[in-house]
């Protein structure tokens, strides 16, 4: 049995009902304390005053002070409660977000900020309007004891409360738009901007700097329009209810004064029924005001349940034994995530233990499509592609890392040192593997040349490597563990001759053995240890085999 990871999120929910009843009972003692101040304001006007006893004005004022104490210590327990169960919320569900962004992208190709929207969960459970929203439930017991006071001043309590639910509804509907469209512009603009830092060389070599500051200001300007858009909808909302708020609790005096002219209520009650009317009124402000953070955080949590349906957890399956280098593609078609153009039909060879095949073919012939492929990045859309018999998917993805290195056109090294990068992000580096894969890359002598050597951060270390070392750290980390398959897509690319005669090298020592090697390949000596060729042109095999005329041509 495995376990989907909505059901993680769902059995999360079911387990820590009862952090959520925690913070339901506070509440009721925090709102039960709130009862305080009209209280202690009725004993004073209503008894204190008139028996001018300086005593019991004394001891009801200790009193009052002790609950205050006990109201502070249980509101701030409260909200230290939310926000664990904040916390505890995303360690138990970052990794199920984690991987199914990934595997979202995997299908689709278009990354999402899920983990930002599990932030935006957290940040919903450390505010004080998730505390509000536990406080909207006493709101109506509030009214209900400002009509023991008076009926009449009980009617403009709930006909003022019932104008601020209209404002709450109204503002959830008028704003839902232009909330998310302030979203999505930031977003994009965000985006843009990581783009920009990223490509910050090519763009000063190019002289592209001016155009993509005016390319981001445009983008900004539309986020900041959106912004501003939203901001005043939801402002103009929080300002009409805190306004009515006010006048509401001023107009409930001037009726409680009215009521005492005519001897139908009492001063004390009068102050009572005010501070009792602010009290069922706050929450409601504050929901009011906070309501784009609730409507973010409703938003992220569909957006999660959303990725959790579409992205499921993939089945590990029981665990299959090391696989033999016996790769057999059979009538492999693959269209791309978002696309209906397939750009690899009906493919089919096989590679023995020892061999290496070259993929070769112009740009956009497939050969890219292929290693995804091969390395279970993409799937197929029909056909097969099987190690040692076993399709990829029956070894599960961590399984086949071990199994598999894989070097893509583009390499990029993650934040960590060197020996981490080339372990593939290991906690604990083996550092013998990691040394005799950097040896066969061609890599060990740079990285020891380097100020830390293998302990070199790669940030720090970024303005000082040229694209050739990169690649080859990055070859490195392809050869780590010794894999039975190793996909290389353009190896030599950003290589010089040293690091292009370390890779054949590394090649013909894999298939000495027993591995296998795929290299997708536009320059001839990048093929020099192949044993066969297998051509693509427009995503269709053209040929596969061993043409000894076509080979040494190319050579």
């Amino acid at each position: 049995m495995w376990t989907s990871h909505l059901d993680i999120y769902t059995q999360f929910r079911r387990r820590n009902l009862w952090v959520l009843a925690v913070i339901a009972k506070f509440s009721l003692m925090v709102n039960a304390l709130l009862l305080t101040g009209p209280l202690y304001m009725l004993q004073v006007y209503d008894r204190v005053l008139g028996s001018r006893s300086e005593e019991t004005l004394v001891a009801l004022t200790m009193l009052v002070g002790f609950l205050f104490l006990m109201m502070a210590i249980l509101d701030y327990a409260r909200s230290r409660v939310g926000a664990r169960y904040g916390a505890r919320l995303q360690h138990a569900i970052d990794d199920a977000v984690f991987r199914s962004s990934i595997e979202q992208i995997r299908k689709t190709g278009t990354p999402q900020a899920s983990l930002q929207d599990l932030n935006s969960l957290y940040r919903l459970t450390s505010a004080p309007v998730f505390m509000a929203l536990f406080d909207l439930p006493w709101s109506p017991l509030f009214i209900l004891a400002i009509f023991l006071f008076h009926p009449w001043l009980g009617i403009l309590a709930v006909v003022g409360g019932l104008i601020l639910v209209a404002i709450a509804l109204l503002n959830r509907t008028l704003n839902k738009e232009p909330i998310a469209a302030a979203a999505l512009a930031s977003n994009r603009s965000a985006k843009l901007a990581n783009e920009v830092q990223g490509q910050a060389e090519t763009l000063m070599a190019l002289g592209m700097g001016q155009n993509a500051f005016h390319k981001w200001q445009r983008q900004r300007a539309v986020s900041l329009e959106e912004g501003m858009r939203a901001s005043d909808q939801v402002g103009r909302f929080t300002s009409a209810t805190k306004s009515i708020r006010l006048f509401l609790q001023s107009t409930i005096l001037g009726l409680g004064a009215y009521l005492v002219l005519q001897s139908e209520l009492t001063a004390g009650a009068m102050i009572a029924g005010s501070i009792l009317l602010g009290r069922a009124l706050a929450p409601i402000e504050m929901t009011i005001s906070q309501w784009d953070s609730i409507a973010e955080a409703s938003q992220a949590r569909r957006r999660l349940i959303g990725l959790f349906q579409t992205a499921p957890e993939q089945n590990e399956g029981m665990a299959l034994p090391f696989p033999k280098a016996e790769l057999e593609v059979s009538h492999l078609s693959v269209t791309p995530p978002q696309s209906d153009t397939p750009t690899l039909s009906d493919v089919n060879f096989r590679i023995e233990p020892g061999e290496a095949i070259g993929v070769i073919g112009p740009s956009g012939s497939g050969k890219s499509t292929l290693a995804r492929v091969l390395t279970s990045v993409w799937e197929p859309t029909t056909g097969q592609v099987r190690l040692d018999n076993a399709k990829l998917d029956q070894y599960g993805q961590k399984a086949l890392g071990q199994y598999v290195g894989y070097l893509p056109q583009s390499v990029t090294l993650f934040d960590g040192t060197i020996a981490e990068n080339i372990a593939r992000l290991s906690d604990t580096p083996d550092a013998k593997k990691v040394v005799e894969a950097a040896k066969a890359a061609a890599a060990h002598d740079m990285i020891l040349n380097l100020p830390d050597g293998y302990n070199t951060q790669v940030q720090a270390a970024s303005a000082r490597l040229s694209g050739g070392q990169i690649q080859r750290i990055g070859l490195a980390r392809a050869l780590y563990g010794d894999p039975v398959l190793l996909i290389l897509d353009e190896p030599n690319s950003a290589l010089d001759s040293e690091g292009s005669q370390a890779l054949n090298t590394a090649v013909k020592r894999l298939k000495s053995d027993g591995r296998s090697v795929v290299i997708m390949a536009h320059r001839p000596s990048a093929i020099k240890e192949c044993d066969k060729l297998l051509v693509l042109m427009k995503g269709r095999q053209v040929t596969f085999g061993r043409p000894k005329r076509f080979f040494k041509r190319l050579l």
